[in-house]
């Protein structure tokens, strides 16, 4: 059902600095260019390492869900992990079959990769907020 994890995903008051950091610490392999999610309310860049991805996302004005997060980190901090699966419906379907909140309406909403995405609250996981991406744009 889960797939593998496909990134982890950073909050920073600065993607274009965080980047900076990623790839002088730790060897990126490319950074792509940062791009906006007005409808999420942030600003997304990724950077590749040797074998993971990680996810930079800074908050778009003070109504950006990453607003209040940064309020209580502000140098950043990880924000949330990323399975991947192969139909968002179903993952969704079971992961409230087991007893775990989905936040939101449940619906899945395009994410920063272009494919649906679920979101699961931190509680049901021990305090880490879990992402869950469809691999491919069709299923279900």
């Amino acid at each position: 059902m889960i797939g593998r994890l496909n990134h982890i995903g950073i909050a920073t008051p600065d993607v274009e600095k965080a980047a900076q950091v990623w790839a002088a610490l730790y060897g990126a392999t490319k950074t792509h260019k940062a791009f906006d999610m007005p409808e999420q309310g942030v600003r997304v860049k990724f950077v590749d390492l040797p074998n993971s991805q990680i996810e930079l996302i800074e908050p778009l004005g003070e109504a950006s869900p990453l607003a209040s997060f940064l309020e209580k980190n502000p140098a950043g901090g990880q924000h949330h992990v990323c399975f991947e699966v192969d139909d968002i419906i179903i993952a969704r379907d079971d992961m409230r079959a087991k007893g775990a909140r989905v936040l939101g309406t449940g619906e899945p909403r395009i994410g920063a990769h272009g494919t649906p995405v679920i979101f699961v609250h931190p509680k049901d996981s021990g305090g880490v907020l879990v992402e869950l991406m469809q691999t491919h744009k069709e299923a279900h």
